[in-house]
């Protein structure tokens, strides 16, 4: 033990208060700095020091310079800063738990950070359409007055009838509301003294921080400043998404169309929007409008997703008509009773829900789709990417199952730390450190046969700490964005490849055919339809569809009409009369030039060359400009 004389007691002022530290004066001020990042329990070395609260004076940190040298004294204050964009402390941690690198691991990463940095990063975010009109959002849940209990007017409000906040726990317990949702969450921790003044959404990382020169590359160094620290693994409190609708069950009975003619499983992409759902309060559900299958291999028990060149023309029409990717479905279904249409009970509390492998496939999604977040410093947070299952229920019938997998699991997968069991579908294992990677020590807690709670290390580790429940349902009254009319047959669904189901120009003909030729808007309203002609190999119409799809997003039937007179229409019609036994029906859309009798023209069209109007071959005056077409 060295003298006292030898030793000086150190106040270490910071914005999350004063603290005391006992540290050698021979001691660098680089242990300085370590000894205060250990005190404080801080997230990163992002700060500095100075003897002055005015930020002058500077402690540099160095392993020649001792705490004598650069005149620290027994009794000194230092003042501890954070550096631009640094986010060093972690709130409402537990004592004697873990911290993870970017915020503790037994929250779900709330931190604090510089406020004006966020101010200015905020500026700078767009976050969904849903998000803003939540932020405006009241989120108090109103309550009548109690006749039996209140004792006021109807002007006033006590106890019994105040309006609750959105994050009440008795108000979700009598509603059987699981999950907070992600608003009122956020509600929650801006409900502080401080009014989530210096709140900061930190994403877990599982990785070893680059750029540290004080140590070799991993294997062959590490050190406390750019290692991850351990993660508990805790149920997450909040879900992103809070409910999943599909518009119509005509959506869901066409995906399963390919299961029931085929019997192999299928994978397909969630098209649609979130809006507000009012159950839940300031709640937010993913409504799916279309489902897009992409290519892939299938059997009666595995799905192997394949490449897909048409990825990014699928995602540009899914944009240009106000919708976006909001989730994957995938089917485990197995006969049980072919006569009588029912299916096995195989996912339950009893073996499992989700398997490691779809918790590991749905954090990938998740990943690729982040959650722009204005409290976030990344500027995102978690994701909204929902999952849904198509299993059998326990009356042995054919129903969907909606999850989400927490922030903690998108930061395992992020970092390929977890990993399937090859006999158990319900563990997954965290890897172990290796010399290509460096895995932290990964945890989480269980009740033993006393009743006590113990850290289990994650090898294996149960999946149901990371999955999210998420309700799945189709609407009492259904909608219907594409397809309005039941009475028609559908377009093909793209990559399937059976009979009766390939898309190609005789598909193409035999669907449009069906309509009449004041049926325009109904025939192109149909997702596969639109991204069949966008990417078709024969005549691709993708950089020509922009005004169309605007008229459908619109529901601007005149405009979808007005582009149906469009050369590259027309030249598609003729492509189609000329590849299609028997010839298209006279009256249908495919008929080409339509007279208002609903007969046929017996030429081709022609273009007027003062105002470019395309002409039915039998008139001789541009309709548009009434110019002769001799002088066109």
């Amino acid at each position: 033990m060295m003298s006292w004389d030898k030793q000086l007691l150190l106040r270490i002022q910071s914005p999350e208060g004063t603290k005391r530290i006992e540290i050698s004066s021979s001691s660098t001020t680089c242990q300085l700095f370590e000894a205060i990042y250990e005190t404080f329990n801080l997230n990163s070395f992002g700060f500095a020091l100075y003897k002055q609260r005015n930020r002058k004076d500077e402690i540099s940190s160095s392993k020649t310079k001792s705490l004598k040298t650069v005149g620290l004294k027994h009794g000194d204050m230092i003042y501890l800063c954070p550096l631009n964009g640094s986010v060093l402390f972690a709130t409402n941690t537990p004592a004697g738990e873990p911290v993870s690198e970017a915020g503790p691991s037994t929250s779900s990463g709330v931190g604090t950070s510089s406020n004006k940095v966020l101010a200015v990063q905020k500026s700078f975010i767009k976050e969904d359409e849903v998000d803003q009109l939540l932020y405006k959002m009241d989120g108090r849940i109103e309550r009548k007055k109690d006749d039996k209990l209140c004792r006021h007017n109807s002007n006033s409000k006590c106890v019994h009838c105040s309006p609750l906040e959105p994050f009440d726990d008795s108000y979700l317990k009598e509603h059987n509301i699981k999950h907070l949702s992600f608003h009122s969450y956020l509600r929650k921790m801006m409900s502080g003294v401080d009014r989530g003044k210096f709140l900061a959404l930190e994403d877990i990382s599982c990785s070893i921080k680059t750029g540290c020169k004080d140590h070799p590359p991993w294997p062959r160094g590490i050190c406390s400043k750019c290692q991850p620290s351990a993660i508990t693994l805790n149920m997450q409190s909040y879900r992103h998404v809070d409910n999943v609708t599909f518009e119509n069950t005509q959506l869901v009975e066409k995906f399963l169309n390919y299961w029931r003619v085929t019997g192999h499983q299928r994978i397909g992409y969630l098209y649609g929007y979130y809006e507000i759902h009012s159950d839940v309060p300031l709640g937010i559900k993913a409504n799916v409008v279309a489902i897009y299958e992409p290519p892939q291999d299938s059997s009666r028990d595995t799905i192997r997703l394949l490449k897909d060149d048409k990825a990014d023309v699928v995602n540009e029409i899914a944009s240009s008509l106000g919708l976006r990717k909001v989730g994957w479905i995938f089917t485990d279904l197995l006969p049980d009773d072919i006569k009588k249409g029912t299916v096995k009970y195989t996912r339950n509390v009893e073996s499992h829900f989700l398997s490691a492998q779809e918790c590991i496939m749905a954090g990938n999604f998740q990943n690729q789709h982040p959650n722009i977040c204005k409290y976030a410093s990344s500027g995102s947070f978690g994701s909204k990417f929902v999952t849904v299952c198509v299993t059998g229920d326990k009356t042995n019938q054919v129903h969907m199952e909606g999850y989400q997998v927490s922030n903690q699991c998108m930061a395992l997968v992020k970092d390929n730390c977890l990993l399937p069991t090859k006999d158990a579908p319900e563990l997954g294992y965290v890897r172990e450190s290796s010399d290509k990677q460096y895995v932290p020590d990964v945890y989480y807690k269980e009740k033993d046969s006393y009743g006590n709670e113990v850290s289990r290390l994650a090898r294996p580790l149960p999946v149901d700490y990371l999955l999210l429940d998420v309700p799945a349902s189709t609407p009492v009254n259904p909608q219907y964005t594409f397809n309005p009319d039941p009475s028609k047959q559908p377009f093909p669904v793209e990559n399937r490849f059976i009979d009766g189901h390939i898309q190609d120009f005789n598909a193409l003909a035999a669907y449009l055919q069906q309509f009449a030729f004041d049926e325009f808007y109904e025939a192109i309203s149909d997702l596969h339809f639109l991204i069949y002609i966008a990417t078709m190999e024969m005549l691709p119409m993708r950089e020509y569809l922009e005004p169309l799809l605007t008229a459908i997003r619109n529901k601007d039937r005149v405009a979808a009409k007005e582009w149906s007179r469009s050369e590259q229409w027309a030249t598609l019609e003729q492509l189609i009369a000329a590849s299609s036994p028997p010839p298209s029906r006279p009256g249908s859309v495919t008929s080409g030039n339509i007279n208002a009798s609903g007969g046929t023209s017996t030429g081709p069209k022609w273009t007027c060359q003062h105002c470019t109007y395309i002409n039915e071959s039998d008139v001789n005056s541009c309709e548009i400009c009434n110019l002769p077409r001799s002088q066109s």
